[in-house]
């Protein structure tokens, strides 16, 4: 489970969470009936984006299916989507999670670096990759900017020399195409070039923040990461990820959505609180931040071998809603009050009030005023 938009249950209407929710259980549900148990592992909630803008484009909910009782709802039943957006996640989960094995694989990062681990992996990362080909050809889907994209960025990197406009590209490709295709899956052509903005625009963020995130792990192994590569500060990547989130914003503002709120929450709300766990994360003590985000709790290493591996499998079968403490991060709601409501905070969200169903977070504010 990887990805940069990770809602906090506390900082959410619990609708909007629950409907979240319902996609994510539609991801993992659709990556287990086409693919097998072992898919549920790509489980990507960046992909699931794929699957939300898919439903924010149609004119009434799509259909939801009674899932069986599953450990990250208590052991209860659920009402989960079931669409050809939640597949088209599936898919590109698939191929980012086959792309993901392989560049460890290239890294020869951690156990990657054994002959058998690394070949084992190659398979499973050419059958992911493959498997998710194959679903996105069944949605008229063409998945060549997200196959090509691995490629095309360990050449950039070889290269040298790069701007990081240039060495983001591969990855705003990809996720333009993704993006996009959600208008064909909704029938609204009209949202086409604005979800191909959006899609850059976060492409380019999601890969910025995955280069902090990795930065002193990088330094420390002595691998390529864009920001000193390029020569950026970080100060000066705080700045270029706050731009594509403000494009991001502007893009979004410019959809055509029947049913905004879940889509506007994460893709505008979620990605300025990533920008700002990042960073504070990512912060080295020589380098204070650019706005002074709060500090996070130091997390403990990974401890690997066998224990990592029940911790990575017990994760899995809660679809991320358990970390080990070493995956644990400050947003995972171990400390909540600083989390906000972002019914709250998006426009138009509590005009009926209907997404504060089951919670109070807007009492107190005019936003509910209808």
């Amino acid at each position: 489970m990887f990805g940069i938009v990770r809602p906090c249950r506390h900082g959410m209407c619990g609708g909007m969470f629950k409907d979240w929710l319902g996609h994510l259980c539609g991801l993992c549900l659709a990556l287990r009936d086409e693919h097998g148990q072992a898919a549920r592992l790509a489980t990507n909630y960046d992909a699931l984006l794929v699957s939300v803008l898919a439903e924010a484009q149609t004119d009434a909910p799509t259909p939801r299916r009674t899932a069986g009782p599953c450990a990250l709802r208590g052991f209860r039943t659920a009402g989960v989507v079931e669409s050809e957006g939640a597949r088209l996640a599936a898919s590109v989960s698939l191929i980012l999670a086959g792309a993901k094995l392989r560049d460890h694989i290239a890294d020869g990062d951690g156990p990657y670096r054994r002959r058998l681990v690394a070949a084992t992996a190659g398979r499973l990362a050419g059958r992911w990759s493959g498997a998710g080909a194959s679903t996105a050809a069944a949605l008229s889907f063409d998945p060549a900017p997200l196959t090509g994209a691995a490629l095309a960025q360990v050449e950039l990197e070889r290269s040298g020399g790069r701007t990081l406009a240039t060495l983001t590209a591969p990855t705003e490709d990809a996720v333009a195409a993704a993006f996009a295709h959600t208008a064909v899956l909704a029938g609204r052509p009209g949202n086409r070039e604005p979800l191909e903005h959006a899609g850059r625009a976060f492409g380019r963020l999601a890969h910025l923040l995955d280069a902090v995130e990795d930065l002193a792990e990088d330094r420390e192994r002595g691998a390529y990461n864009p920001l000193p590569a390029t020569g950026t500060a970080l100060a000066d990547a705080r700045s270029h990820c706050e731009r594509a989130q403000a494009d991001l914003r502007a893009a979004v503002d410019g959809l055509e959505l029947p049913r905004p709120r879940l889509a506007k929450a994460l893709l505008v709300h979620e990605t300025s609180r990533a920008i700002t766990r990042t960073f504070a994360e990512g912060t080295s003590p020589s380098e204070p931040p650019a706005h002074s985000p709060p500090e996070p709790h130091p997390r403990k290493p990974d401890p690997g071998g066998l224990i990592s591996l029940a911790c990575a499998a017990f994760s899995c079968c809660t679809c991320g809603l358990y970390q080990p403490p070493w995956e644990e991060e400050d947003s995972r709601c171990s400390s909540c009050a600083n989390c906000g409501d972002v019914c709250c905070h998006l426009p138009d969200c509590c005009t009926s009030c209907d997404c504060c169903s089951d919670c109070d977070c807007c009492s107190g504010c005019d936003c509910c005023s209808a």
